[in-house]
């Protein structure tokens, strides 16, 4: 998928335009979604510091192989929730990247908030 994709470039204009009013603090940090063809990825972010405080991606784990995708998000966000605990975060702000609310994205968010992440 190049830069001059239509699809591509409609989802970065998404993603500028939330994130014109979504930004993480060191109290409730911003978790972010990035989904590409065949893996997903998540970050705790904390914008005022530009630092990343926890990740997690579907690349990390061998355990994810041979599952589905919705699958292997939800594992990425029960992960990246866990991670997230353990640096002591507790309520975020959820930055889903200008994609739908939907199938892999869903199943990360849904995933991380059964770990323990409010949002």
């Amino acid at each position: 998928m190049g830069k001059t994709n239509p699809i591509y470039l409609a989802r970065k204009r998404r993603h500028t335009r939330v994130r014109k009013h979504v930004s993480g603090t060191s109290e409730r940090p911003r978790l972010n979604v990035f989904r590409s063809l065949n893996h997903i990825y998540a970050q705790v972010i904390d914008d005022t510091q530009s630092m990343t405080l926890a990740s997690a991606s579907s690349l990390e784990a061998t355990e994810m192989q041979g599952k589905s995708k919705v699958e292997q998000a939800a594992a990425v966000g029960k992960l990246v929730g866990e991670r997230a605990l353990q640096a002591g975060i507790t309520q975020v702000v959820f930055d889903r990247g200008g994609y739908k609310y939907h199938g892999r994205v869903k199943a990360l968010a849904e995933a991380s908030r059964e770990a323990g992440l409010k949002f």
